[in-house]
């Protein structure tokens, strides 16, 4: 099976992991965590062949908007997903703009972009739960 890579770009906040990326793993995704733009860039270098990228939009070192503007400039067709407040939504260039805090929004959203793949993840569970 081949499952969705998706780099979450997240906040780093002291003595936690990024939510986002439990919530996508949680699913059977497969997840690449940066935690600052930069980071982000040197994630996407290694790793260009990802399915997708969910960020947050309130980042601090690089504006979402010229984060985003780089990613599409090298895979046009990558999906962008952006999740925040609604003050911190104003980021051109992506796909998909979700509030904070909720997940489950998240994850339909990633569904509609991969979904072939969830229903293979979905299949491959059915399957498991028999074997058990």
């Amino acid at each position: 099976m081949n499952r969705p890579c998706f780099l979450v770009i997240d906040r780093e906040f002291p003595g936690s992991i990024s939510t986002r990326k439990l919530v996508l793993e949680t699913a059977k995704f497969n997840v690449i965590t940066a935690y600052t733009g930069r980071e982000a860039r040197e994630m996407f270098a290694r790793f260009p062949a990802i399915s997708g990228v969910v960020m947050d939009a309130g980042l601090d070192d690089i504006p979402c908007a010229a984060l985003i503007a780089e990613f599409k400039a090298k895979q046009p067709k990558l999906p962008v997903v952006v999740v925040g407040t609604p003050d911190e939504m104003d980021c051109p260039g992506a796909d998909y703009r979700i509030p904070s805090f909720q997940p489950a929004v998240l994850l339909e959203t990633l569904l509609v972009i991969k979904p072939e793949a969830s229903w293979e993840i979905e299949q491959n569970e059915e399957r498991l739960s028999k074997e058990k």
